[in-house]
């Protein structure tokens, strides 16, 4: 009787950089891939490969090699050569909804351009698996997964195939790798180094096997093909005749799966436990420098880029598709588990700075060419300058906005369209050299000074469009005087925020009559770990910022008011010293800015952190004045609630698990904690890690949201979470420390009623989406030619309510003149209905899969109806006019 089918796959793991730089791996690409084809080419015995999911290596490889191309297609035709369906492979919990599905969705069309890609969802070494995985997945046709880490017995089940599904019912079949992607690598030919491999490997999987269909995956990381595995495996047959061995694809294993789909465990939510395999889920704060502008990247293209490239291809300007994917898939190579993770080399973490530098210029740039190109071409009212402001929110928004005009006067003047003035406040002034506005007036000879002035001013645009006031120069205009009010205090519609002597805050929620205290207290700890994971000195001595002088001031302006709160923590500079508590000759100096703007909910507060210490985490501590059990994140296309404290905290030693379970938890742009009346939220712009400490004798929970963490080594072993060997290796990472300066900004949010009524989502998606300002003048340093004037001075897109659907992306779509609209439902347990509301006649109006083709069997909706929407559900529908 055959006890099981062992299914050797032969594959290659590709870590495009980790200790190594991505050209040290490419040069070893290039001499693996000649291998593999020419034995796929050659021995029709040796049936498949696989490329490890991701075209980012074919990518590599072509650049320098394009003869090849060829070669690979033939092979990915064959079935051979089994590719996709990934560009890179993603990290699931740090980065976005829209950077999985465009991870995909180029991931997708470059193995198309070849051939069929592998329809598995194949994450073998991601660091935790989202919730919302499944529903992505379908949204590509796929309803297959294979990954590794995060499974416990708590999910509900102790088997390693199951079905998995998302809040909204997607569904796929998941295969477990239990003991990694690498058990079957460099196997010996030698039986009884083989045998004594095998036997622990083959009853753990068989133990946990619901078909006794198990994986012996044959390779690792960066591993050349294996010449001899037909030996080996003969060598296999000959030790265990009870099993059968074969040469198999992914999909050969899945079919046995799904043949015994009535045996299989069904199983919700994120896969984040430490138990059995590492999940590093404290990366989220190592090298905070790169996590801020990952995250800044992402929201510039997905919040402001798209929907505003949208807006101009309606009004008739090219979608320049080939600049987006650019950035997006210099962003990509970054998205990788080891690279967004941050657990690389120096040398390869200036890499990944560098790509970001590059998407965020590309991004920056192309932005303010679609704000140019949509101004340039309005009608001109005469002797007047521009200042136009673009809102990519779908509903109206009335908001008080910074920003900066430049000019050739010391006085001037802002009216509408009607010629109403506009009040303003005038912030800050200051001369320019002419030379920087446009170079041919100093080539003539004129030397005449502009000015710059920052100013403050409330605007009112429509939804997803823009509108436009008129500036005149050398008028007196109507401008505002700061406002008078107590010395040291900030207040509006909301909140009365009183500035304490020790830099924190205390906060009165005006609604819902809940008072806040020591708001913004800095906790600084020790950090003996690694680039994966956090985990505290055994002899931990914490200090916090209100243990030290603090120089407040507020500043009242007439639609803001501002506090300026600044200290120096005298730190520990090093671990040993922390251990000893003996100096004190490090530091951290903190700039902080409070921001209350007039009628908003949103207090805006920006820290910058000079840090000239090493081993250390930095968490700053927002006390709320109640306890709850959980709290509420948002994550890819939803939100997930999970326990504020986690009961394997008390036994995990004792269970012998691989990272202890802290209750550290990744967030996109809010978490919330809420009671049966009132909540409180903290959005985010790149910090993306935060713990709940609970109060039980004073009866608050506090959010720590961590600011940075700074440590030398890539990998170290025995850590107090994290007992046993190191991950990675021992190599030393100084940069890693993050000294110098860093730029954290978030906001506090409270709110009556729970999140969904609040529309907690919709405001922390306006919060990374600001209102976006131009100023025309008739200097420009880059000349245009300009065509008709035929852009209206205000106009709208579309608009849909705040309440219900949350917008994820406006697109142009990938091979039509038509648009990609997303939404979902930030709710996980109600079913909601939405629909939204074109300015200009609909023609089309199809739901499509992510992939953006027209989506099987579905019902027809009326145009500009979403339909009803599942909890966590995300849509996708193509509109065309």
């Amino acid at each position: 009787m055959t006890t099981s089918r062992v299914h050797i796959t032969p594959h290659m793991h590709w870590d495009r950089e980790w200790y190594f730089t991505t050209e040290e791996s490419r040069i070893l690409l290039v001499n693996n891939m000649e291998e593999i084809m020419n034995r796929l080419e050659t021995d029709p015995e040796y049936k498949y490969y696989v490329l490890d999911g991701q075209t980012a290596l074919l990518e590599d490889y072509f650049t320098v090699i394009p003869g090849g191309k060829e070669r690979v297609k033939a092979l990915v035709e064959a079935g051979k050569l089994i590719v996709g369906p990934w560009y890179s492979q993603t990290d699931t919990m740090q980065v976005s909804g829209e950077s999985i599905v465009r991870n995909m969705l180029y991931g997708m069309r470059d193995c198309l351009a070849l051939g069929d890609p592998m329809k598995i969802g194949y994450l073998p070494d991601s660091f935790s698996m989202s919730s919302q995985l499944p529903m992505i997945y379908n949204g590509f046709g796929i309803d297959r997964t294979m990954f590794w880490r995060g499974c416990s017995e708590r999910h509900g089940t102790n088997k390693t195939e199951f079905l998995w599904q998302s809040n909204d019912g997607s569904e796929v079949t998941a295969q477990v790798l239990p003991l990694g992607y690498a058990i079957g690598k460099y196997l010996p030919e030698d039986k009884d180094a083989l045998t004594t491999r095998l036997d622990t490997y083959l009853k753990v999987l068989e133990n946990a096997s619901v078909t006794k269909d198990i994986l012996l995956p044959n390779g690792h990381d960066q591993m050349p093909i294996q010449k001899n595995i037909f030996e080996v495996m003969d060598i296999l047959r000959e030790a265990y005749p009870d099993r059968e061995f074969l040469m198999s694809r992914f999909e050969e294993v899945f079919e046995k799966i799904e043949a015994q789909r009535d045996q299989l465990d069904t199983i919700k939510g994120e896969f984040n436990d430490g138990k059995y395999m590492r999940v590093h889920r404290s990366i989220s704060s190592t090298r905070m420098d790169i996590k801020l502008i990952h995250a800044q990247v992402e929201n510039k293209i997905v919040n402001i880029l798209e929907p505003l490239a949208s807006i101009a291809f309606k009004l008739g300007f090219d979608y320049h598709h080939g600049l987006i994917e650019k950035m997006w898939k210099e962003s990509m190579k970054n998205h990788a588990h080891d690279s967004i993770g941050c657990c690389c080399s120096d040398k390869v973490h200036a890499e990944i700075l560098n790509r970001y530098i590059l998407a965020d210029d590309m991004a920056t740039n192309l932005i303010n060419f679609y704000k140019r190109k949509i101004v340039d071409h309005m009608p001109e009212k005469e002797g007047c300058d521009k200042l136009a402001f673009f809102n990519l929110s779908t509903y109206a928004r009335e908001e008080v906005v910074n920003t900066m005009i430049t000019i050739r006067a010391q006085e001037f003047s802002i009216v509408d369209d009607a010629g109403n003035e506009i009040e303003y406040f005038i912030e800050g002034q200051r001369e320019i050299d002419p030379g920087k506005i446009d170079r041919q007036i100093v080539h003539y000879g004129n030397y005449d000074p502009f000015m710059e002035f920052d100013i403050q001013l409330k605007v009112n645009v429509p939804a997803m469009g823009f509108t436009t006031l008129h500036i005149k120069a050398n008028q007196q205009g109507a401008v505002q005087v700061a406002a008078q009010a107590e010395a040291n205090v900030l207040e509006n519609s909301f909140y009365s925020i009183t500035v304490n002597n020790d830099g924190t805050l205390t906060i009165f929620d005006k609604e819902t009559e809940q008072t806040f205290e020591q708001v913004l207290r800095l906790e600084d700890g020790s950090d003996d770990g690694d680039e994966y994971d956090y985990s505290p000195s055994r002899k931990e001595w914490l200090l916090y910022s209100t243990d030290f002088d603090v120089e407040t001031r507020v500043e009242h302006q007439a639609l803001q008011s501002v506090a300026h709160i600044k200290f120096r923590m005298d730190l520990p500079a090093n671990l040993v010293s922390r251990e000893q508590r003996s100096d004190q000759d490090g530091y951290v100096d903190v700039e902080c800015q409070v921001v209350l703007k007039q009628d908003s909910r949103r207090i805006e507060v920006r820290m910058e952190l000079d840090n000239q210490a090493d081993d250390h985490r930095v968490r700053v501590l927002i006390p709320t004045p109640f306890v709850t059990d959980t709290v509420v994140a948002d994550n890819q296309f939803g939100l997930i609630s999970r326990p504020t404290d986690d009961p394997a905290m008390q036994v995990w030693e004792e269970e012998k698990w691989k990272e202890a379970p802290v209750p550290i938890y990744q967030l996109m742009n809010f978490a919330a904690l809420e009671n049966e009346k009132a909540g409180f939220a903290v959005m985010t712009n790149g910090l993306r890690e935060f713990e709940i400490i609970a109060n039980q004798s004073e009866q608050r929970d506090t959010f720590a949201l961590t600011l940075f963490r700074g440590i030398g080594v890539l990998g170290k072993e025995n850590l107090l979470l994290r007992p046993g060997r190191p991950s990675g290796i021992k190599i030393p990472t100084p940069d890693s420390q993050v000294r110098g300066k860093i730029v954290c900004e978030f906001t506090l949010y409270g709110f009556a009623g729970n999140h969904i009524d609040a529309d907690v989502m919709s405001a922390a998606r306006d919060n990374v989406t600001p209102i976006q300002a131009y100023n025309k003048i008739p200097f420009n340093a880059m000349k245009l030619n300009i065509g008709e004037q035929n852009i209206p001075l205000t106009y709208s897109l579309c608009s849909a309510p705040k309440n219900g659907v949350v917008l994820s992306v406006l697109k142009k779509s990938e091979d039509e003149d038509a648009l990609i609209i997303r939404v979902y439902n930030p709710s996980q347990t109600q079913t909601i209905n939405g629909d939204i509301e074109f300015t200009s006649p609909v023609t089309e109006w199809v739901e499509t899969l992510m992939d953006e083709t027209p989506k099987p069997q579905v019902e027809t909706l009326p145009l500009q109806h979403f339909g009803s929407l599942a909890p966590c559900q995300a849509k996708t529908f193509r509109v065309k006019f």
